[in-house]
This record gives structure tokens, sequence and C-alpha cells, in this order.
């Protein structure tokens, strides 16, 4: 199958999908554009139907489809959004979808899938091995395969992205894209190249597949002299488990980078796993916006110094299927990091009122105390003495430093002095 995508198939994918998917808003932030010295604009894909951009390309594919393959179904691999948006396209569509899933995949996105009329099959440690058995399935059922970005359909579907950015913001002159497979980008890079040549498109990946980049880097080495080449850092590809599932594509293809990340992508830069943990704490607290890991990472790369703005700025936020046990944990982490999150123990005699002291203290500190427990069995203390732990909840590191000072110029024995 060629991956060739002109304009007018973005063009005519934007009518098939026009009356079933959501014009996503494009969102000036202040706050961001204040940081980062530019004007930065959001596009809301975390708001598109199923909670990402995976629809669009979804829904163009199907309707492609002919009625004698719509009339046997479709089968799809994904742990995520590619499932949801082939279970939601092929529901609007009247055609019976089946999806793969690895047997690790999170339950809450499994039964989204199942929510669609979607039937999910469990199979496989990996997302390469539920592949590799529903494209079995597919052959032996006549099931057709819907690859979830290596496919001009797709492609096209994603492209309709670009199409609004510049019907919303027609000055823009640097779109940052996330990529993992590179359907999204190269979608957005199609049409936004055709409307607007000089307008720069920047990707994003994760700093555990880096394969993009790799790819980026090799080919711009050798328009390089050799002495230049010398002082060039070497790159591992180093595969690991990243937040950003959903670009978390270890073996980039070849044919995507050929057909547009090579001519239409003009830098890209990665990010790790604690960066965009960042960017998702920072999107929420400070826009009010909540995004998976793969959409925050446009946003991470920013704010970490790792592009190289323009003028008029905007982001592809993705997605926003993120798991809350995750998100609890990035918050906390985050936190404990920024010193937010402080544990102080404090030695006191044994009696009555001790505890009711210390937390008056803390109360008119302005911290909130989350956790309290004693401690009265530890080899150094004294028949009469305890230790009270208190986690407390402050504004920064700062503010912990001054609650320990205030205690111990009250007279108290603070010991233990740490973030939690």
């Amino acid at each position: 199958m060629s991956l060739k995508v002109t304009f007018s198939d973005i063009q005519k994918a934007a009518q098939v999908i026009e009356n079933v998917t959501h014009r996503t808003p494009l969102e000036a932030s202040h706050t961001a554009s204040s940081m980062l010295g530019a004007s930065c604009y959001f596009k809301l894909e975390n708001l598109q139907k199923t909670g990402s951009f995976k629809i669009r390309g979804a829904y163009n594919k199907i309707h492609s489809l002919s009625a004698e393959h719509k009339k046997k179904g479709v089968i799809a691999s994904s742990a995520g959004n590619h499932a949801q948006g082939v279970a939601r396209s092929a529901q609007l569509q009247g055609v019976r979808a089946t999806i793969v899933m690895p047997k690790g995949a999170s339950l809450v996105k499994a039964q989204a899938t199942q929510s669609y009329g979607a039937q999910v099959i469990f199979h496989g440690d990996s997302v390469d091995e539920a592949i590799l058995y529903a494209k079995d399935l597919a052959k032996d059922q006549g099931l057709t395969f819907l690859h979830p970005y290596a496919d001009p359909w797709v492609i096209a579907g994603q492209g309709t992205i670009g199409l609004e950015c510049y019907n919303q913001l027609p000055e823009v002159d640097t779109i940052i894209v996330p990529i993992g497979g590179g359907g999204l980008i190269s979608g957005i890079a199609t049409a936004i190249k055709h409307l607007k040549p000089h307008c720069r498109i920047l990707g994003v990946v994760s700093d555990c597949t880096p394969g993009m980049k790799l790819l980026k880097e090799k080919i711009t080495q050798t328009h390089q002299t050799e002495q230049d080449q010398k002082t060039q850092p070497t790159h591992h590809a180093n595969f690991c488990v990243t937040i950003a599932d959903g670009i978390a594509v270890k073996k980039p293809s070849q044919e995507i980078f050929e057909h547009f990340i090579d001519p239409y992508v003009d830098h890209i830069a990665s990010v790790s796993d604690e960066e965009i943990a960042e960017a998702i704490v920072f999107a929420m607290e400070r826009m009010k916006i909540v995004i998976e890991g793969s959409g925050a990472a446009p946003l991470a790369a920013a704010l970490h110094g790792k592009l190289k703005l323009g003028n008029h700025n905007i982001f592809i936020l993705s997605g926003g299927n993120i798991d809350l046990n995750l998100m609890a944990k990035i918050i906390q982490k985050f936190q404990l990091r920024h010193g937010r999150i402080a544990e102080v123990g404090i030695s006191v005699s044994d009696l009555p009122g001790s505890l009711n002291s210390i937390t008056h203290l803390i109360a008119q500190s302005g911290a909130n105390i989350l956790d309290v427990r004693h401690d009265r069995l530890s080899s150094d203390l004294g028949l009469r003495e305890t230790r009270i732990f208190i986690t407390m909840e402050t504004k920064d590191a700062l503010h912990t430093k001054e609650i320990v000072e205030d205690l111990r110029r009250k007279g108290f024995s603070v010991v233990k002095d740490k973030n939690h």
C-alpha cells in the first residue's frame, strides 16, 4: 500500500469526519506564553471524542472500505487510544470491530473500548505480540486490519488537525507535535506545508523510543562536513517503559520517515518521563487541562528548553486518556520533588497536649497536615519520650524550612527533617 497522501486527500477526509468528530478548541495560555516568552496556543485533542485524535484517522479509514469489507468487519491491535478510536468509528458506521490488546493493557481502557461495541481479545505480553495475533485473525476471518499509523487514509484523517490549526490561527509559524508511529505529524505536516510552506513542524519523541529522532539526526549529519560529524554527540536507543505509552513505538517506519518526516519535519526533540510528568502537572495546575503522557510531550519539550519556539506556536495536545492511578502517582512525585510534601520527626515528652501544641503551630504556618504517627519504641528514646512523625503539605522547600525553624525556636527537638 502506497503511503502517498495529498492535500486533497486531507480535504476529503475533513468532509468525511465533519459531522462525527469535534472541531477541537485552540486555546491560548497566558501562563505558558509568559514562561516561554512566545505566544502559545494549545490544540485540545484531549477533548476529542474517545479522548484523543485517533478517531479522525480511524473513521476515515473505515469509511473508505467497500461494502463487502465493512460487512466482514475490522480488526485492530492497541493498548489504548487507537483501540477506542477504531471501536467508536466502527460503531458509528455499523461495522463489527475486534480489538486485540496485550494482557497487561489497562482494564479501564479495555472497558471503554467494549463500551463502544467492540469485542476485546487479550493476547500476548506486548503490543507487538498482540499485533501479530490480530493480523493472523484478520487473515483467518477475512477481517480488515487497521494499522494505527502506516495507512494513507489514517494519515489523511489525522491531517484534518492541520487544516483546523491553520483556520483557527492563520499566523501560526511553529507547530509542535508528539511522534510515535508518525501518523499524526505526517498528516499535520502534509496539510500545513501545503497551506504555509515556511511554517516549522517540530516533533517530540520519548527518550525511551527515540527512533524517529535518530533517523532524522542521521540524515542531517550526512549534509555536514566530516569534522562537524565528529563533534556530534552519539545517541543510543534506550528502549524502556514510559508513561508516554501512546508514542512508545520502538521501531520507526522507514516509509513514514522517507515520505513525511524527512521532507516536512524541521526538527525532533526528545523528552524524559520526568519532564513529561512535570508538563502533565503544569497543564493541570496552571492551565486546568488534563492530558496523558504522549499529549504532554510537546509542552514538556518547550518547558525544558528543548525547542526553539517561533512567534506563534501551536502545541498539539493529542490525548487525555490518562489512568487515574498514574495521575495520582505523578502528582505525588511532583510534590515530593518540589518540596511540597515533607516529613518532620519531633521528639517530645509523652504527655497530654504535646501533639496539640505542635499541630497548632504547623496550622498557623499555613501547612496542611496529611499524616501523624508515633514512635515510642526506638532505642534512643527515653521511657517518657515519644517521637512524632508529621507528614505535611507545604508551599515549597523554603516553607518547610521556615516551619522547622519555628518549631525549634519554640523549644521542640526536630530530629528528622526531609522530603517524605
